[in-house]
């Protein structure tokens, strides 16, 4: 049997697919109410699309599931945990991996340090044994290389592994902090506008990339994104999110015609965000 040369390493290490399921959110900042009432679902192995307008609450919610807010009400259940009481420190030792609208990397440091830096919560030598660099915590760090050198073939980074981030243009940077939030090795990834700011020949390849981690690595992937293009090509799933409300979820062309959609984007000032033609 032929395996692909994408196919994640140490299936033995994969965590479990869940089921994401939000009930009843609500999040406000004094009198603004950034969500209201949220419930969705996103099945094991899907991509689910959050879309909206500008100011809409989608980062909000991101920020919700990932643990960065903690809604007044209700709850966000991954397996057996409610995230809504879970430390943002444990989140990615549950198979959760984020990555940040604004690039969170780390400039002074090289593409391969940064994505050695994602593995650093499955590390279990102590200082001591990883300094002497010998033995146990030699065997561990070649392991975790290894895993790091397939994140580099998946978004084809080999040619700048040992540049500094900060000298990279901005799409390799972008795929570069997509790689680190892989490097947890997930089972769910959130994504918060990858494709901010690229041409279309990067978003391209960022959307290949992102196909690419949910089918060989079998990741689900929660992402915002403003392009409609892109979303109706990747999703299995949208969620139309309004001034901190659902209106709408179902597959891509139901959402495309529902009229509450349709009205939320076509309302906005200016004209809205245009979806494509079948």
């Amino acid at each position: 049997m032929q395996v692909s040369r994408f196919a994640r390493p140490y299936e033995a290490h994969k965590p479990p697919p869940h089921r994401l399921i939000v009930e009843k959110i609500s999040l406000h900042f004094g009198g603004v109410n950034a969500l209201t009432d949220v419930s969705l679902t996103c099945e094991p192995g899907d991509i689910l699309a959050i879309i909206g307008p500008n100011g809409a609450g989608k980062t909000s919610l991101l920020n919700c599931i990932s643990g960065l807010y903690r809604p007044q009400k209700g709850r966000i259940l991954y397996g057996q945990h409610n995230l809504v009481r879970t430390p943002p420190y444990m989140l990615p030792r549950l198979g959760i991996g984020r990555s940040f609208q604004n690039i969170e990397l780390f400039r002074h440091m090289t593409v391969l340090d940064n994505l050695m830096l994602g593995r650093h919560i499955h590390m279990k030598k102590n200082l001591f044994t990883a300094l002497l660099y010998w033995g146990a915590g030699q065997q561990e760090e070649i392991q975790h290389r290894e895993f790091v050198e397939h994140i580099i073939d998946l978004m084809e980074i080999q040619s700048i592994r040992k540049q500094m981030v900060g000298s990279l243009a901005y799409g390799l940077q972008k795929r570069v902090e997509l790689g680190r939030a892989l490097a947890v090795n997930p089972g769910l990834l959130l994504l918060d506008e990858p494709m901010a700011g690229m041409n279309s020949e990067e978003k391209e390849d960022m959307a290949r990339f992102i196909l690419d981690i949910n089918e060989e690595w079998g990741v689900t992937i929660i992402l915002i994104e403003h392009d409609m293009g892109v979303v109706m090509d990747i999703s299995d799933q949208v969620a139309v999110l309004d001034f901190g409300r659902l209106i709408a979820t179902g597959a891509p062309d139901e959402v495309r015609r529902n009229p509450l959609v349709i009205q939320a984007y076509l309302g906005q000032e200016g004209g809205g965000i245009h979806f494509p033609e079948e």
